[in-house]
């Protein structure tokens, strides 16, 4: 059975109205009180299980209660727990709306990935010079670490929820970290790649314009597209659903890193073709990961509130 556990602190004169109501809350589990126990904020401290499928309108409640703003809200997972036959009739009830997103919990997870820390633009120098190494070797192993290793889905997807709720300051902050981030890395890894040019440590195959892992990066198509609105898909499907490994399909099958790793070593090269065609790569990524995050939002919250809609009102009060 899915619940989250929710920790409150209310101030007294509001603590009857919110007690009201997750007493009177079928899907409201284990409900503890304790006046005057909390600190920083002072006032009642309040906690409770609330079964998954009912924890947004749970919230919502709260919240319209101005608990966020007067006192405090705080979100827990859980990860076992068992209850009574009450409990899992409730459950029972809601059917698959027990699965649904708590999107306070998956707003905060991609907010703390929208953030923009030294570590952010050092993890992208570093992807970008990993990236390198794999291209100058013709190495898909290190393609891939350098994908791995890239931060940049955490930008990206900040960048859609901010379109999704409207929120210009934090889309422009991502855009910016994304801008930055990239430059930064580009030109690093082209002092880098002049390093290797002038050093002669780039394989004899690259020598020769052999240069298969150059190619595939610098030369995008209609599967371009294709692996990066997929991509976009699932990475908000899994952020979603905490599906960790999902995430890290997405981080090693999009060539964003590894565009911007090419772009480097081909101007070190001069190659100026292959730099064309990993500007549009790198573009076309970034582009269609913020279009199909924005759009696989907007469908996911529109499903679920289908579901909600449908589901039998006898499951809430």
């Amino acid at each position: 059975m899915d619940v989250i556990r929710v920790r409150v602190v209310s101030p007294p004169d509001i603590t009857e109205r919110v007690l009201a109501f997750l007493s009177g809350d079928p899907s409201v589990l284990n409900l503890v009180t304790q006046p005057g126990a909390a600190r920083h904020p002072g006032g009642d401290a309040i906690a409770c299980d609330v079964l998954t499928g009912a924890a947004n309108e749970v919230l919502r409640a709260l919240r319209a209660l101005h608990l966020d703003e007067r006192g405090s809200i705080v979100i827990e997972p859980v990860d076992m727990a068992f209850f009574g036959r009450d409990a899992k009739a409730g459950a029972q009830r809601m059917g698959v709306l027990t699965h649904a997103p708590v999107w306070e919990e998956v707003e905060a997870r991609i907010r703390s990935l929208g953030t923009y820390a030294p570590s952010f633009y050092l993890y992208l120098v570093v992807a970008g010079l990993i990236g390198a190494v794999g291209i100058v070797t013709n190495s898909q192993i290190l393609i891939v670490a350098a994908m791995v290793v890239g931060p940049e889905y955490g930008a990206i997807v900040s960048i859609a929820l901010g379109i999704d709720q409207h929120d210009g300051n934090r889309i422009r902050q991502g855009l910016l970290a994304l801008l930055r981030g990239f430059s930064l890395a580009i030109v690093v890894t082209f002092l880098f790649s002049l390093l290797i040019r002038a050093c002669g440590f780039e394989s004899d195959a690259f020598s020769l314009g052999v240069r298969p892992v150059s190619q595939l990066i610098n030369t995008p198509n209609f599967f371009s597209f294709a692996v990066a609105g997929l991509a976009g898909v699932i990475g908000v499907v899994s952020l979603t659903e905490a599906k960790t490994s999902a995430l890290l399909g997405v981080f090693i099958s999009v060539t964003t890193i590894p565009a911007a790793a090419d772009i480097a070593v081909s101007v070190a090269f001069t190659s100026w073709s292959e730099v064309r065609g990993s500007l549009v790569q790198l573009f076309v990524n970034i582009v269609v990961l913020i279009v199909m995050g924005t759009a696989t939002l907007r469908c996911q919250r529109a499903i679920w509130r289908r579901v909600g809609a449908r589901r039998d009102p006898s499951a809430r009060r």
